[in-house]
């Protein structure tokens, strides 16, 4: 839902940490007349006489009655999150304390916010670009170094500086091909083809790398799908257990007991992995386990990486063989893995060492060799991808416009090889710049913005 201009210059309210009980709970304030209001209610300094970035310790009252004892945090526009003035009021963490305090501040007129509404004044109000502040979100939800480190680099400006600097050098061309419009029936060239045709080689080139970038800006964003597969009994459910160290899913010596998957994550190197047990692979006439084989089948194929475990104390290099050359067929990366180790016949060992040097060995049971596991997982995902300061696009809107922008980009240059005229170079020019400008907020509607701060928690 769009904001009406009234409603942007309204004072706004809610809690800014999570619900429920806590040592303190922090309520915010936004808007022109924050300070005047909480002034009303706060008793012990004059707040609206105190400089910015200011802690003030009082009381709240509503008429006689104290509600609570609080730190109050005042921030001067335009030098706030907002660039408004923001009182931040430190209560105890009681959920009457906050549910009283917000009732009290409703009484005198103030609004309560809308999910990420704090995050779009800060936007509208020029405090950063719309990718910036997107990537608050995405900050606030990080769940590991790599997603981290990511959201930080793209809230300081890493991924805006570069749209902006293509951005800029495509917009001076623009304007040259604008001005050949304007003089149309004198037939003069302002903007040189060749110079053009090099700098729109160099944007596509970047925005290209920025499109492949996303595969992996999705898997540090939402975290590495690792499917753990294999026949049944293999030691699957073990496994997991084994990594998470909890009984996370159910073990038994009976063939079949897993017939769905059950997905868990684990931090390994500052990167998310989200493991998933399955069924175990068979040919079967159980109708629901036959669903689970399904299944399993489908998540394979979609895995970014496949743990397939080979029980040792149950099969032959016949069928181990078999087995690695239908994963090898199926195009996803996958980690060999010998597990029962303390069940195993020397000689399978022997040979399976021989004919796949690159099996990995362990008891899952035994909780032998995890370690290595777990080494051997980071090395075959590459884990210093998860380390460059390049700029990696996680968002999926950012996606789909860079790829707009390359359509758009090469119809630029489909144009300049077929000598169009100016008037159709910039049509697909203006295009370019258009999606580019998506990203960034130079280019909005209010539409698109009540859907970006909709998926913030309220109170950011």
């Amino acid at each position: 839902m769009a904001f009406t201009l009234s409603e942007r210059q309204d004072t706004i309210i809610a809690l800014a940490t999570p619900q429920g009980v806590g040592a303190i709970a922090v309520i915010r304030l936004s808007g022109k007349d924050a300070i005047r209001i909480c002034n009303e209610v706060f008793y012990g300094k004059n707040l609206e006489e105190q400089a910015s970035h200011t802690i003030h310790f009082g009381t709240l009252r509503d008429g006689d009655k104290i509600l609570d004892e609080v730190l109050v945090s005042l921030f001067v526009a335009p030098t706030s999150f907002t660039k408004e003035n923001v009182v931040e009021i430190s209560t105890h963490g009681s959920s009457y304390i906050v549910q009283q305090v917000i009732k009290l501040f409703v009484r005198m007129g103030v609004r309560l916010a809308r999910p990420g509404e704090f995050t779009q004044r800060a936007f509208l109000n020029g405090q950063f670009d719309l990718a910036q502040a997107e990537a608050v979100a995405d900050l606030i939800h990080s769940d590991s170094e790599s997603s981290h480190q990511a959201a930080l680099h793209q809230m300081r400006g890493g991924f805006s500086s570069e749209i902006q600097e293509l951005r800029s050098q495509l917009i001076n061309f623009a304007s040259m091909i604008e001005l050949e419009l304007d003089f149309s029936e004198e037939d003069v060239e302002f903007a040189n083809r060749e110079g053009l045709r090099q700098l729109v080689e160099r944007i596509l080139r970047l925005v290209e790398e920025l499109i492949l970038s996303f595969d992996l800006g999705n898997v540090i964003k939402n975290g590495v799908p690792t499917v753990i597969a294999g026949k049944p009994n293999a030691g699957k459910s073990t496994l997991l257990n084994a990594l998470l160290n909890e009984e996370k899913a159910i073990v038994s010596d009976i063939a079949g007991t897993t017939r769905d998957f059950i997905e868990d994550e684990l931090s390994l190197g500052g990167v998310i992995f989200r493991f998933i047990d399955t069924a175990g692979l068979r040919e079967t006439t159980d109708t629901i386990e036959a669903i689970g084989v399904s299944r399993t089948q489908e998540k394979m194929r979609t895995a970014a990486l496949i743990l397939y475990l080979f029980d040792l104390s149950d099969t032959n290099m016949v069928e181990i063989n078999r087995d690695i050359n239908q994963l090898e067929n199926l195009g996803v990366p996958f980690l060999k893995v010998a597990n029962k180790t303390d069940k195993a016949k020397e000689n399978l060992i022997a040979s399976l060492q021989a004919t796949h040097p690159d099996a990995l060995f362990i008891s899952a049971g035994m909780k032998e060799n995890l370690d290595g596991l777990k080494a051997r997982i980071l090395e075959l995902v590459n884990t210093n991808k998860f380390r460059t300061g390049n700029t990696l696009v996680t968002n999926v809107r950012h996606y789909d416009s860079l790829t707009q922008t390359r359509v758009a980009l090469l119809e630029v240059l489909a144009g300049l090889d077929g000598q169009v005229t100016s008037d159709f170079l910039a049509m697909d020019i203006r295009r370019a710049l258009h999606y580019l400008g998506e990203i960034t907020g130079e280019v909005t509607t209010d539409n698109l913005l009540a859907n970006i701060f909709s998926k913030f928690c309220i109170g950011k």
